[in-house]
């Protein structure tokens, strides 16, 4: 894998950094899917994404059950 050396902000860089740490992730790592999805999306990343994100967030029902109606009772 090769290497890049970009410049920037100061400020940028410590945000980047603070963001990448909150998710879990590193700078590079961060940038590296930015690039990716910006340049070379595939038509399942956002899918990818939605099933990273559910994993991620460890919902739990409790066991209740629901319906398609039921999603409509707010």
């Amino acid at each position: 894998m090769a290497n890049v050396t970009i410049s920037i902000d100061d400020k940028l860089l410590k945000e980047g950094r603070k963001y990448a740490r909150m998710h879990g992730t590193s700078l590079n790592s961060l940038l590296r899917q930015l690039l990716s999805k910006t340049v070379a999306p595939t038509s399942n990343d956002w899918l990818e994404e939605c099933f990273r994100l559910m994993d991620r967030a460890k919902g739990d029902s409790k066991g209740e059950k629901w319906n398609r109606e039921d999603l409509y009772d707010v």
